[in-house]
């Protein structure tokens, strides 16, 4: 008698399976994590041969396999989505196709890029437009607020008679936004019946928590509905060739839910990030098939949705004329991008028994270990005070090429001084003491030199610059970095007039 399948228990968080349910899952420790999952039904030997039916004289031959130089391949094509930080966030466009995961915070903008990029790009495509989420009057209304084309005028009473009621959205022209269509739908089948008929060259799925398939028992939303539904409806995107562009919802510790199943069926993973109480929206690639990683781009939310920020870098620095004490330049490289970004620094006597740390926009364990550095190589009491690092504008900033700045910031709080106006700081700071070199440093310095700085201090080992205009001065200590950025009143005087 054939073995009949069993019940397996799929985990919500991390997507481990179980053979039986367990209050904590066994692989991520999430309780009440452990969701019942049907057994697959399966048909066992169906068109394939047994292993000892072959004869021994029968060659090797492909069924259905291709060497490369049987695939017909074509010139690589994108279609601008409308955005030009989106199209650079992809590589260079949207490739006819594939599938695009975004995910973010709650509020923070997806639907609203989403419903503007397909607006734009129902110029020239055909674009579906799935909300699972909100109603046709509820989109249209957003729509109406955000400015796209064809939401607003009344009806004729021909129009109104055709299609039998008096709130049918207004039948358009190509040139008014006719191309985009919306579908308030969550049912799986109804999703795919309307791609197979319609054939979009753009499909957004907003989002695809919401969407279910009717045969599994789990609710929507879970490891087994969204693997499932992801899963079909890149069949049909691959076999119709439809791009679509999927909205992911996110978990308390900011990873998109599915778990990381939903990841990995998809051809790029974008990031929608920012503080919810800043205009500014950064877009984060940290997967792309077709493209570079960890490229970003820059959006600015306002009255009529998202707009692009052409120069990011005059977004994050402040007024270079009357600079406080404790604030240093530095160039933060998001990808091939360079930003110039302002650091804020306040260091103050502490009244409590262990001194306070705090950081907002860089990282913490950078933070305290570049405080240890000032205290045993330079000689700055930093154990008995609390020290507040910032970047101007809650960009993150990470990566070690703005150690120096740091460091520089919060000497200069320190000691009450102002860091010479017009200087950009680079470098990485390692545990001897020592300014360590970083990557595309001449990237760095033509955008500093872009925005009017002077002066840059920069590691030591770079002998070639381009002209650009700059004094380079580099140093190859802490120590000697501090002097450079913290010159006499009367040094301030000369590099002011110059």
């Amino acid at each position: 008698m054939a073995k009949q399948p069993r019940t397996s228990y799929v985990c919500n968080e991390c997507g481990s399976t179980s053979p039986q349910w367990y209050g904590k899952c066994p692989i991520c420790n999430t309780y009440g994590s452990l969701i019942e999952q049907a057994p697959p039904s399966t048909s066992r030997g169906v068109g394939v041969k047994p292993a000892n039916a072959r004869s021994s004289d029968e060659q090797p031959h492909p069924l259905a396999a291709l060497t490369f130089p049987e695939i017909i391949d074509g010139e690589e094509e994108r279609w601008a989505s409308g955005f030009g930080e989106l199209d650079r966030v992809l590589g260079g466009g949207i490739v006819p196709g594939s599938l695009v995961l975004i995910g973010g915070d709650p509020g923070i903008g997806k639907s609203t890029l989403l419903l503007q990029t397909a607006n734009l790009m129902s110029k020239h495509y055909r674009v579906l437009y799935v909300c699972g989420e909100e109603s046709g009057k509820q989109v249209k209304l957003r729509a109406s607020r955000l400015g796209v084309e064809g939401t607003k005028g009344e009806l004729t009473s021909e129009e109104i008679e055709a299609n039998g009621a008096a709130e049918v959205p207004k039948q358009l022209t190509v040139a008014d936004g006719a191309n985009l269509y919306v579908q308030a739908e969550t049912d799986l089948e109804e999703i795919l019946r309307e791609l197979e008929s319609l054939r979009p060259h753009v499909a957004v799925i907003d989002s695809i928590q919401t969407v279910y398939f009717p045969a599994l028992t789990s609710a929507a939303g879970s490891v087994a509905q969204v693997r499932e539904c992801t899963a079909a409806l890149m069949k049909v995107a691959k076999r119709e060739d439809i791009t679509l562009l999927i909205v992911g919802h996110v978990t308390k510790e900011g990873a998109i839910a599915g778990p990381k199943v939903l990841e990995h069926l998809v051809d790029t993973v974008l990031y929608f990030e920012g503080d919810r109480f800043a205009s500014h929206r950064l877009l984060r690639s940290t997967k792309n098939r077709f493209g570079a990683t960890h490229e970003v781009g820059v959006f600015e939310m306002v009255d009529r949705g998202l707009r692009e920020v052409d120069n990011p870098s005059e977004l994050f620095v402040g007024d270079r004329q009357g600079m406080a004490p404790g604030t240093a330049i530095v160039v933060a490289c998001e990808g091939t991008r360079p930003i110039v970004v302002e650091l804020q620094a306040l260091v103050s006597p502490t009244s409590y028994p262990s001194p306070r740390r705090a950081g907002t926009g860089i990282d913490y364990n950078r933070l305290t270990q570049i405080l240890a550095v000032l205290e045993k190589r330079v000689g700055i009491p930093l154990s008995k005070l609390d020290a507040y690092v910032a970047s101007a504008g809650g960009l993150n900033v990470s990566e070690p090429a703005v150690d120096l700045g740091m460091a520089i910031a919060i000497v200069a709080s320190f000691r009450d001084r102002v860091v010479a106006p017009f200087t950009i700081l680079i470098g990485e700071i390692g545990l001897g003491g020592q300014v360590r070199q970083v990557s595309q440093l001449e990237l760095r310095l033509k955008e500093a030199a872009k925005l009017g700085f002077k002066r840059a201090i920069v590691p030591k080992g770079h002998q070639h610059f381009a002209d650009l205009g700059m004094e380079i001065i580099p140093v190859g200590r802490v120590i000697d970095a501090i002097v450079a950025a913290l010159p006499a009143e009367t040094e301030v005087e000369d590099i002011e007039e110059d």
